[in-house]
């Protein structure tokens, strides 16, 4: 083979390399944005487990991550009474038989005596995200000067992330908002399902891969 048709061939190929490495990366990013997200919502109220009022904070959770996340969702919902043991055992059973990728828990925050939520998730999660119940507590601030008092934290347990919410359902959209952004890059890190936004109503953040 001549020179100039051994370039030739040579170039050929490494067109067809990059073009064939090109769709690869296509179709594996295709398939990450159709995987099937599995969230478990765990809402903790002795009054409302027990009947006395109708649990609204679930359906608000669930309403915003649907606005915020266009794969297909699988929702896990629990509602039961602010039981330390209960909310531990709860929050393992999401996180290991379920498998859920992103577990959010709503209400016992705050620092009456029966508010054990933010402990029960220290207890099962192996590394803790401290920054999420900081900038949640910095954006109620806004809007309530008892936000101080709220006990939130995040953390993770094997693939799962687990946050803490409050228990209004006004205060759950408010909370959720400025934190969100983060939830899709953590969810990557930690071998979670890949979180495909909804630009128009959320913009999250991943860092821009490294070219070369």
């Amino acid at each position: 083979m001549s020179e100039s048709r051994a370039q030739i061939y040579q170039g050929a190929r490494l067109n067809f390399g990059r073009a064939f490495c090109k769709l690869q990366s296509q179709a594996v990013k295709k398939d990450k944005q159709m995987q099937k997200v599995k969230i478990g919502i765990l809402t903790l109220s002795d009054r409302a487990s027990a009947g006395v009022y109708k649990d609204e904070a679930t359906a608000q959770v669930q309403a915003v991550l649907e606005s915020y996340i266009k794969n297909e969702l699988e929702f896990v919902c629990e509602l039961i009474p602010d039981e330390f043991e209960l909310i531990k055992s709860r929050l393992i059973a999401l996180c290991d038989e379920e498998k859920c990728d992103f577990i959010v828990t709503t209400g016992g925050t705050g620092p009456a005596k029966r508010d054990v939520t933010p402990e029960a998730t220290e207890a099962v999660c192996e590394k803790m995200l401290p920054g999420f119940g900081e900038l949640m507590r910095q954006t109620s601030l806004k809007y309530v000067p008892t936000a101080i008092l709220s006990r939130q934290t995040a953390g993770i347990r094997a693939n799962s992330l687990i946050v803490n919410l409050p228990g209004q359902p006004k205060a759950i959209k408010e909370c959720l908002e400025p934190i969100f952004p983060a939830v899709p890059y953590c969810l990557d890190l930690i071998g979670a399902a890949f979180i495909e936004p909804n630009d128009e109503n959320i913009k999250v953040f991943r860092p821009k891969k490294k070219v070369g």
